[in-house]
């Protein structure tokens, strides 16, 4: 196509008519399905979760708007869902992502399988982007410039991601940026919202679980390393080597575990945050496997261990906050 379109500059060439060929008509259905498969949307649970936590955190201090809230989930997840297609354009588009991709055999993907073209999924990312930076100028007036320059950290970490010139995913930096994202600046961000205030309780808070969501990116890489190192990219998977990858794998999550019950017990977290360690049974089978070998799903079994342990801590929160009051 860009042959074609560079052929002759300048000059008017005849070209014989060719007839279009017919358009392929989708069922709406089947339409609103492959961009709904396109954003991830299982993935939004750890979206919602970290908003949850640092809004429930300022709940417990006695600040909560259920309007802010509800604004900030929103736009959290529209930035999130704009960052899933982005990643996914720049890895379709760069030759990262090809029907060979470990990850294709588990989950759909719409933009590989042509169900959905490259500038579909690009302007759709930018217009969910778009609404996230309307939704985030309004929080800023409403509660402080604070929102301002998270919403701009956002923003730059889900496009730079994959997209040049920093590409950063593909040079050992995802797991690190996926930890800040999800962990202290969602959830202090969603704190601030409703306190207009950073808080050093929500950070250390949100750290265990920021780092619970980075090991999802880090299974996905561990289980990728010998097709990742084929198409030229580093991750830090493949800088550890898989020994080193599944030892950092097994010792953050046990590390989690210990911060919340360290947490518990002295602060800040109330000792029913304990609840937590229900999730634990899910952790340990999941230990097991990954020493054992890695799974074609091991990200989305991490996501779940995620979406208990996040959950259980939410609902720790929530016992304690005065929105059930």
């Amino acid at each position: 196509m860009r042959a074609l379109a560079g052929t002759a500059h300048g000059a008017a060439v005849s070209k014989p008519h060719v007839p279009s060929p017919p358009k392929l008509a989708l069922p709406m259905n089947a339409l609103y399905r492959d961009w709904f498969l396109a954003t991830r949307p299982w993935s939004f649970t750890m979206t919602f979760i970290s908003v949850s936590v640092g809004s429930a955190l300022a709940a417990l201090e006695g600040a909560f708007s259920w309007l802010f809230y509800l604004l900030t989930l929103l736009g959290a997840i529209c930035m999130h869902a704009g960052c899933n297609l982005v990643n996914d354009y720049e890895d379709v588009r760069s030759g990262v992502d090809d029907p060979n991709v470990p990850t294709a055999c588990y989950r759909p993907h719409p933009l590989m399988e042509n169900r959905l073209t490259p500038r579909q999924v690009r302007n759709a990312a930018y217009l969910l982007y778009l609404f996230a930076c309307l939704i985030g100028f309004y929080l800023t007036y409403e509660r402080g410039p604070v929102v301002l320059w998270l919403g701009i950290i956002g923003v730059l970490a889900g496009i730079a991601y994959t997209a040049p010139p920093f590409s950063y995913k593909y040079k050992g930096l995802g797991e690190f940026s996926v930890f800040l994202m999800w962990g202290p600046l969602m959830v202090t961000g969603a704190y601030y919202v409703q306190r207009q205030a950073i808080s050093l309780e929500a950070i250390l808070i949100s750290i265990p679980f920021g780092a619970l969501v980075a090991l999802v990116l880090l299974a996905n890489n561990i289980r990728d390393i010998n097709y990742d190192r084929s198409k030229g990219i580093r991750t830090l998977a493949i800088l550890l080597g898989a020994r080193g990858g599944i030892a950092l794998y097994l010792g953050l999550i046990v590390a989690a575990y210990i911060a919340i019950a360290i947490m518990s017990v002295i602060g800040p977290l109330k000792p029913w945050s304990l609840l937590v360690l229900l999730s634990l049974p899910l952790a340990i089978k999941l230990l097991k496997q990954m020493k054992r070998e890695v799974p074609l799903d091991a990200d989305a079994q991490t996501a779940k261990l995620d979406t208990a342990f996040g959950m259980l801590l939410l609902i720790s929160l929530l016992i304690g906050s005065r929105i059930w009051q």
